[in-house]
This record gives C-alpha cells, structure tokens and sequence, in this order.
C-alpha cells in the first residue's frame, strides 16, 4: 500500500507538473530551432535562421552587456558576459507583462551615463524607431571606445505590433545609417535565402489569416497543418539554386572605434 501511495504520489506530482514544463518548452521553441518547435512554431523558418546566425556572432559580445529592447531576453543564454542589463520603452505594441525588463526609457534619451556599456545588443526592434538616427546616437554614447554592438532587423516580415513598425531596411540602408552614426561594420550577414524566405511568408499567411483565432486550436492544428509546409520549406530551400536578395533578416556586429572622442 505505501508503494502504491509513494507511485500514485509521483505521478500527480508529474501531472500537476507537466502543463508547466509544456509551457516552458512551447515559449523556448519560440525562438530556438528545437525538435519541439518544428512541430509547435508556425515561425520556425524565420526564427531559426535568427537564433543560429546570432549565436553565430555572439562572441563579440562580453564585458557589461546592454539588450536595447530587451522584451522576454530570449537570446540571454547565448552571451556570455559579466552583467546583463535589459532596456524597453514602456508604451510599445505588445503587453510587457512577463517580461525580463530591467530599465525603461523614454524614447529618446537611454538613463545610463557616457561610455557604460561593453556591448550591446538588439534584436528586432530598429524597424519600431521612427527617430533611429537619434537613437543610434544614443547607442554610440553609451557604448565604450572599442565596444561592439549586435544588430538584427527584417528585411522582409509583415506589418507587426502595430501602429509601431515603422521601417524595413535592406543591407545597404542599414550600414549607411549606421556608419553615418559613427560606427564601423565588422560583419554583415542575411537570414534565410529567397525560397526559405517565401515558403515562410505563405506559411505565415496560413497562420495568420486562415486559421481560427483561438490560441489552443491554432497550437493543436500546427503539427497537422504548417510543420508539412515547414519541412517542404527547409528541404527546397537546401535543393534549389541559392539566391540572397530575398531574405528575412539582417544581423550586423558593428564596432565603436577605439579612438573616438564623445561628441
């Protein structure tokens, strides 16, 4: 009898405990390319090439880390740096709530004084910058002579988190904004090549328009409906002629140089 009692124990403490790690696994495989979101992300294609070519670039970062638009900090895992300080502007297109931010800012001026900063990073938020100019000014003080930052931002993506998406830029428009802000450009890739690129935005389209609205049902039908459109995306995307020109995202790591006087 104590057997049994010890047994049934566990397996209603697996059972209380298994919406939690479902949770946990669903909002990881949000942006890592793992075996459970090719079945659960409907974004897989696009949020794959995101996380590698990130991870891919993350060395340059260390020291004292600013994430400029540090929303959840879903790439936090991959920097390994002494501190780690998120930063968010308060009235955004999305719901703050569970989310990592450890400073807000105004829009306009970032609370951190001249040179603070070893590294930043930012992910996905310059195309919400109507005034970027400014602000990549603003990164330029915070940022110590010689620090490094790391820049990702679409190319090609729909309208999101509106009425705050302001801009998309090809590879060409962003390094010229950001040199005429005083940085250099180190390293310049694209994610995601033409075919990948169109197979993720008809699979988006299926998502966001044809499928009902419920997040349940959208989370239930995703195995059956999108990840066949997944898998036929990455395979054409590895068999047809590759071409660039046509991509989800740019990723940049930029350098501050060592020399620079503060304006």
């Amino acid at each position: 009898m104590r057997y049994n009692a010890g047994k049934n124990s566990s397996i209603t403490k697996i059972y209380k405990e298994l919406p939690a790690v479902l949770k946990k696994l669903y909002n990881r495989s949000l942006f890592q390319p793992t075996l459970f979101g090719l079945f659960f992300n409907p974004f897989f294609i696009i949020r794959g090439g995101l996380y590698k070519g990130i991870s891919k670039s993350s060395a340059h970062m260390q020291g004292r880390l600013l994430d400029f638009g540090c929303g959840s900090k879903p790439y936090k895992a991959l920097f390994h740096v002494t501190e780690y300080i998120g930063t968010d502007i308060e009235v955004s297109g999305h719901d703050h709530r569970n989310e990592e931010i450890d400073v807000y800012y105004d829009g306009k001026t970032l609370p951190f004084t001249d040179a603070y900063f070893d590294s930043i990073f930012s992910s996905e938020v310059f195309e919400h910058i109507f005034n970027l100019p400014e602000i990549l000014g603003e990164l330029h003080r915070v940022l110590k002579p010689g620090g490094r930052m790391l820049v990702t931002l679409p190319f090609v993506w729909d309208e999101h988190e509106i009425p705050y998406d302001y801009a998309r830029y090809t590879s060409f428009g962003i390094r010229h904004l950001i040199e005429q802000s005083g940085f250099i450009v180190l390293e310049s890739q694209k994610t995601t090549n033409y075919v990948a690129t169109i197979c993720q935005m008809w699979i988006a389209y299926i998502y966001q328009h044809i499928f009902p609205k419920h997040k349940m049902f959208r989370i239930a039908l995703t195995p059956l409906f999108i990840t066949p459109f997944t898998l036929c995306g990455l395979l054409l995307s590895a068999l047809l002629p590759k071409n660039m020109n046509f991509f989800h995202n740019n990723i940049l790591v930029v350098q501050k140089p060592a020399n620079q006087p503060e304006s």
